[in-house]
């Protein structure tokens, strides 16, 4: 997000309509060139892979991620071999285990893929969502209590509690034995607890510290299997399962979660999309029938169809839905629990835009002062939409920017960060100086609870712990580029040689492309907002479909509705349009800039 001063700007687009200064990803073009000749690929593929950090060697593991060469010995973790055998001494004992999950889809997939492995040992566990707006974030006293008072003595909390220092101390006050699975960063104090596996504690040095909660409890659940082998529990009435079967868990709330889809992340999103494919989570089948999905599910779908519904349950509905529909065996359920998911998201896509349009006014308000961080409250703000509020103003404004429900002298916000500010380490730093009720987070995302008369102070911390970390480098917003296209010289064959490098997220971003002095004809607006239209080259080089999703009204949105012939340099990715069963190359149009 710092912009190297002596780099110089693509095609000189400084500030394109859109508000960025475009640059190469590629800063080693002898790399790429290595890679495409080492390895027999295509140059725009070398160049894609080169500049997102493949290394010559890697170049095989990357383009085909395996999950045995991958996974490390769950044992690496620090508490697992303890937890692992607390667990197998509670299965074979007939314990009661609960689990205790955050109402998000990594919460959910991790809950889920407990319940399914626990039914698989003969066992069946208590799952506990707390309500967001009732209980807040993470464990709670009372929530713990309520396992406790049905017969549990194990819990497990899943994408939570790594920071829950009161409600662990309570429930090992109570004799309950915890577990802790997460990956949000930690304080240098840990809770009381049986266990903390979590492979973001300070203490750690292990290398997957990238991978989601759902990612962090899979491997918890192959140690266990592991313990139970080796217990000879299996071969007496309980087959052992197939792990791999619910790695299309894994894979939900890893794209879901944004978490880097490198390395361990990209073989689970990988080997999990092949077994959504199969169709055999009667959840996420019916969520793909109500959407529409006639092809196998990609990393796109995760994202941005499967992840918001499973996601509006915890947001404006009912908090464990999301666990329920993953978990069903039932055909009718699940249809009917997605059919109430996708009520839910068109709530919450309403209260969303709500919120939004004031939050927006209010952040266009803050911007002016020019410092590094935005944060917005007001009361009457839905706790449920505040995350994505924060993302969509995060992408407009090109800083962090938090967003804060106010209620009842609280505030509840949610933040969503930049490349280059460290947000989660900013709002942990706060809980430090005393200025939060909780908190915790991870580097592009955070949430915390803070009291309404100390927000002011909090805003001012948090500016200066990112000003901090930028060293008095402002924060240039930037465009990255992997290459320069023709409309013509976008073909199918390209977009499926380049979906090699896929499946595509955060830290493998789709591959954008700039198509230089284009002009847009027969541009209209579709549907909601949207601006279609075809480029076509200024002298020959052939014509291509493009789409701007939600830019009608924008500057980028008029510049292409522009009827008076004035070319245009285009950004975007491209995709393959399926629209009535025709395949065809279209460009999905991020930026633009004026040709000069």
């Amino acid at each position: 997000m710092r912009a190297d001063p002596a780099a110089a700007a693509l095609l000189k687009v400084e500030r394109s309509l859109g508000g960025k200064r475009w640059r190469w990803r590629l800063s080693d073009e002898r790399r790429a060139l290595a890679i495409s000749q080492r390895h027999g690929l295509p140059e725009l593929l070398g160049r894609v892979l080169a500049a997102r950090g493949v290394e010559l060697p890697d170049v095989e593991e990357f383009l085909s991620p395996r999950l045995r060469d991958l996974l490390p010995d769950p044992s690496h973790l620090l508490d697992m071999d303890r937890a692992a055998a607390r667990i197998v001494e509670a299965i074979s004992a007939g314990e009661r285990i609960g689990v205790i999950a955050d109402y998000d889809v990594d919460g959910a997939a991790s809950a889920s893929l407990l319940v399914r492995f626990f039914a698989a040992t003969g066992r069946e566990i208590a799952v506990y969502v707390p309500d967001r707006l009732e209980e807040g974030y993470g464990p709670n006293a009372p929530a713990f209590m309520k396992l406790k008072n049905a017969g549990v003595s194990v819990v497990i909390t899943v994408d939570c509690g790594t920071t829950a220092f009161g409600p662990l101390e309570a429930a090992s006050e109570a004799g309950l034995d915890v577990i802790v699975v997460d990956h949000h960063v930690s304080e240098p104090r840990l809770p009381e607890a049986l266990a903390v596996i979590n492979p973001n504690r300070l203490d750690e040095e292990s290398p997957v510290g990238q991978l989601c909660a759902a990612g962090v409890t899979f491997l918890l659940v192959v140690a266990v299997n592991r313990a139970l082998r080796e217990a000879w529990w299996y071969g007496e009435g309980h087959d052992e399962p197939d792990l791999m079967d619910w790695l299309d868990l894994v894979a939900l709330a890893t794209v879901a979660d944004v978490v880097p889809l490198k390395g361990l992340n990209r073989a689970f999103v990988r080997r999990g999309l092949a077994v959504m494919a199969r169709r055999r989570n009667q959840g996420l089948a019916s969520l793909a029938d109500m959407a529409k999905i006639k092809s196998a599910p990609d990393a796109w779908h995760l994202g941005f169809v499967f992840g918001p519904r499973v996601n509006a349950g915890g947001r404006v509905g009912e908090a464990g839905l999301g666990v329920r529909l993953l978990t069903t065996n039932d055909r009718d359920e699940a249809g009917a629990i997605a059919v109430r998911l996708d009520e839910y998201n068109k709530q919450r896509q309403e209260i969303e835009a709500s919120v939004f349009e004031a939050a927006q006014a209010r952040a266009e308000a803050a911007a002016r002062n020019g410092a590094p961080l935005i944060l917005v409250a007001s009361e009457g703000w839905h706790p449920g939409v505040i995350g994505i509020v924060a993302g969509r103003l995060k992408d407009l404004f090109d800083v962090p920017v938090c967003v804060v429900a106010l209620e009842n002298g609280l505030g509840r916000g949610s933040g969503r960060s930049v490349r280059g500010a460290d947000l989660g380490s900013a709002v942990i730093a706060a809980g430090q100086a005393g200025l939060l009720m909780n908190g915790g987070g991870h580097k592009m995302a955070a949430g915390f609870t803070a009291r309404e008369d100390r927000l002011l102070e909090l805003r001012d911390f948090l500016i200066a712990h990112v000003a901090k970390q930028l060293g008095g480098a402002p924060l240039v917003p930037e465009l990255g580029m992997d290459g320069t296209l023709l409309p013509g010289g976008a073909t199918l064959d390209l977009i499926r040689g380049l979906d090699a490098a896929g499946p595509f997220g955060s830290g493998n971003p789709r591959p954008r492309f700039v198509l230089p002095t284009v002009k847009p004809i027969g541009a209209r607006v579709v549907g909601n907002g949207h601006v279609s239209c075809v480029l076509a080259a200024a002298e020959g080089g052939g014509r291509l479909k493009a789409v701007a999703f939600r830019e009608a009204g924008t500057a980028l949105g008029e510049a292409l509705l522009n009827r008076n012939g004035t070319l245009l340099h285009v950004a975007g990715y491209l995709k393959v349009d399926t629209w009535l069963d025709r395949e065809t190359p279209q460009l999905t149009i991020e930026d633009a800039a004026w040709a000069r």
